[in-house]
């Protein structure tokens, strides 16, 4: 922040301009110097951060090896859509089913008998539907009594058990139709009227006794020959981790369960593609380029070296848990090229895979492997604690600091304007006050010299 003199002017001397000038040449050297410090943290600010975010982002790009996640992933295929689909979670397990659908799931549909038109009036008296242990209790007024009345009535219920009501107009006349809002046996619904003027009766219905147009039922089907039912055609508890959707009976399928490989290689491309943007970023930030007398802004720097180093050894290592099988990632076609980055062979994976799937996950996903191992030493680097986040720390204290050196820095400047404006004002007043004693003096022995 440049300091502000006051200028008091004067016919004698310049003060604003001289003290501008002497307080610029003072703090010209100090200025400079916290400027260039500023923009030497800024740079090892952006590098730290930079070089701290590549790690990161490789950290989450292995994260489904890490966990293991790749290696649980599961694809689903049925044999006849039609009948039904499946969608398997990571608690599933490998297996061909044979699924039989005997009976889909159906929600109670009943129907009225017919009336004139949606305005016809019903009856009086009081109308109780039920599902197990819910009910619904409502009273039919005279002239609340029309088909519509009663449809809305039984709608807008706040203790409706899950019935829903609609009028269905037929070539021999209006009918309400009351249908369960969920599906399975144990949803069918009774209704029972009384009272009033006994029109109320005509919708009277028992599911055990009386015939619905669409009855409440299970699906039935066998996995296996295994007899199973589900009370909705959504089975969640027939297959751990396997969710299967009827849509046919009577008709059968297959379900296939298998390991999606494909999961592990797109986990290995995703390390191969984070690893080299890693290594991109480490060879712009520690080069030397003589040619431009360029010089990155961590070069030379012995903890970046080192977590460099760290990190590629870690990749090249040999793995000790496999008594047969892959050793290294090379062994599942992950090579070092020669410019440092890494390559995948998809062929040499899935060849890995195929052959060895137990070696090949626990070089990878295992307690000792690669992944979890990667993942330890990354989060000792970039923890709370970590060394990088402590660097990072220093050069944002260092970025405050080098912010309170610029303060007083102005402040000592504003001190010393304010000290020479004072000193320079006195010496223009002196200067003014001799000028006029001189002029008088001159006056004096102008005087003399006439009346000689």
């Amino acid at each position: 922040m440049a300091t502000n003199p006051v200028n008091l002017g004067s016919s004698s001397i310049d003060v604003a301009s001289i003290v501008s000038n002497l307080v610029a040449n003072k703090r010209k050297a100090p200025d400079a110097k916290i400027a260039a410090d500023q923009q030497a943290n800024a740079t090892q600010i952006s590098a730290v951060g930079n070089f701290t975010s590549q790690l990161t982002s490789l950290q989450s790009a292995i994260k489904a090896l890490t966990d293991g996640t790749a290696f649980t992933t599961t694809k689903t295929s049925v044999g006849d859509s039609t009948v039904l689909s499946a969608a398997a979670d990571t608690t599933a397990q490998p297996n061909v089913y044979n699924i039989e659908v005997s009976q889909l799931a159906t929600a109670q549909k009943t129907q009225s008998g017919a009336y004139t038109d949606s305005k016809a009036a019903v009856g009086t008296g009081n109308i109780t539907i039920s599902i197990g242990d819910k009910s619904m209790s409502v009273d039919i007024a005279d002239g609340a009594n029309s088909l519509e009345n009663i449809r809305d009535i039984i709608n807008k219920s706040k203790d409706n058990p899950g019935v829903t009501a609609a009028i269905v107009t037929g070539n021999d006349g209006a009918h309400l139709v009351l249908t369960s809002s969920v599906t399975g046996k144990d949803n069918a619904f009774k209704v029972v009227t009384s009272g009033g003027d006994g029109g109320l009766s005509g919708l009277n219905f028992d599911p055990a006794t009386d015939q619905a147009a669409v009855s409440a039922q299970d699906a039935l089907f066998t996995i296996d020959k295994l007899q199973a039912s589900s009370p909705t055609n959504v089975v969640t508890k027939a297959i751990d981790g396997v969710t299967l959707t009827l849509s046919k009976a009577p008709a059968s399928s297959s379900v296939t369960i298998a390991n999606d490989t494909s999961a592990v290689s797109t986990a290995l491309s995703s390390l191969v593609t984070s690893y080299n943007s890693f290594i991109s970023t480490y060879q712009q930030l520690t080069k030397y380029d003589a040619t431009n007398q360029q010089v990155g802004a961590l070069i030379g720097d012995a903890t970046v070296n080192s977590i460099k180093s760290q990190v590629s050894t870690l990749i090249g290592s040999q793995f000790t848990g496999n008594a047969t099988g892959p050793t290294s990632l090379s062994d599942l076609g992950v090579a070092f090229q020669v410019d440092g980055t890494l390559k995948l062979d998809t062929t040499k994976l899935s060849k890995a895979l195929a052959d060895n799937p137990k070696e090949t996950q626990n070089l990878l996903s295992g307690d000792n492997g690669i992944a979890p191992r990667l993942d330890k030493l990354i989060t000792s680097w970039t923890s709370t604690t970590g060394i990088l986040t402590q660097r990072q720390n220093n050069l944002n204290q260092k970025k405050s600091d080098l912010a309170d050196q610029e303060t007083d820095l102005d402040k000592q400047m504003q001190d010393y304007t304010d000290r020479l404006t004072k000193q320079y004002t006195a010496l223009d007043a002196m200067m003014t006050k001799l000028a006029g004693t001189s002029s008088y003096l001159q006056q004096q022995f102008d005087a003399l010299t006439a009346n000689k």
